[in-house]
């Protein structure tokens, strides 16, 4: 039998290439080896995302962007999870496994405080819900990036903890590493991420990619722009970028056009399939996945409510 799989995305934006290499590439080029589960975390959005036209649109964007990039909803469920409210009452009852300063302890939360985002109390359990998220499905494997380890590192604690207090229950997911993907790195040299609007859009047409592009940071006394090339590098391999950036040299602005060019050719069919997809195909899909993904939860949370004695 095929191991299990879950992956998710926010649906707080739209998507940017960070988000393509760092999660979605990787799923569409594993997915069919498992028993896969794509979920839309729109209730984690909610920790930032305060804009409810803005809510549906980007869950309704972020479904056609999978499909546009090659998955086939017959072989994943593909859900949202505000559709099924297992997740939120599985993430209560993990919440009551951990502690406070536990909790304090996430980088995660801890460095989007310090840029100043709101330290709303969504923002501090997080975990707790990715936890729950993740362990309604009986998940072998999570695929995430390095800068991803510690919420899986949070999930097994929690979920150690409620087996050994209410006995073996729920299943310790183990951890996928996906190398030199954790952080795909922004037009500022930084990690790309739409709170700090330092990103290339995915489905961007070509002047708003173009823009983006040309609007990376550069360091003004080096040979090589160093943000140009960990982009590029994500597209090519060392071996056909060495010799373009030996041969253009300080020429910043003709390298920036080499990667512009790079990035369409890998878009530009991805955009064309995408604007095929209609809404009403991402409802059909939606309503076709959270049906399969509840016939699996709905065991999970069972058994749970028999262990912590809420069962009549």
């Amino acid at each position: 039998m095929k191991k299990r799989l879950l992956t998710g995305l926010q649906s707080s934006g739209d998507l940017h290439i960070g988000n393509y290499f760092g999660a979605l590439k990787p799923f569409v080029d594993m997915y069919e080896d498992y028993e896969s589960f794509l979920m839309i975390a729109d209730y984690h959005a909610l920790t930032s995302l305060r804009d409810p036209q803005a809510m549906h649109r980007n869950t309704i964007n972020v479904v056609k962007d999978y499909l546009a990039a090659g998955v086939d909803p017959e072989k994943a469920v593909i859900f949202r999870q505000s559709d099924n409210q297992d997740h939120t009452e599985l993430g209560w009852v993990l919440n009551c496994m951990v502690t406070v300063p536990f909790l304090m302890q996430a980088h995660s939360y801890k460095d989007k405080v310090a840029k100043g985002k709101e330290a709303n109390a969504g923002l501090f359990t997080y975990p707790m819900l990715q936890a729950a998220d993740i362990t309604l499905y009986n998940v072998d494997i999570v695929p995430v990036g390095e800068d991803q380890r510690q919420h899986l590192e949070y999930t097994r604690e929690a979920v150690g903890k409620f087996n050994r207090t209410y006995g073996e229950t729920l299943k310790e997911p183990e951890t996928a590493i996906l190398d030199g993907v954790g952080v795909v790195p922004g037009t500022d040299g930084a990690k790309m991420s739409k709170s700090y609007g330092n990103t290339v859009p995915l489905f961007g047409t070509p002047k708003e990619i173009e823009k983006a592009v040309m609007g990376i940071v550069t360091d003004s006394d080096g040979d090589r722009p160093e943000n140009v090339y960990a982009i590029h590098r994500l597209l090519k391999s060392a071996d056909e970028l060495d010799p373009l950036y030996e041969a253009h040299k300080g020429r910043y602005g003709d390298l920036k056009k080499a990667l512009v060019a790079d990035l369409e050719e890998l878009i530009a069919p991805m955009r064309k399939k995408r604007d095929q997809i209609s809404d009403d195909d991402v409802k059909a899909v939606l309503q076709d996945g959270v049906a399969r993904a509840k016939e699996v939860s709905n065991q999970t949370l069972a058994r749970v409510r028999d262990a912590v004695g809420i069962t009549l």
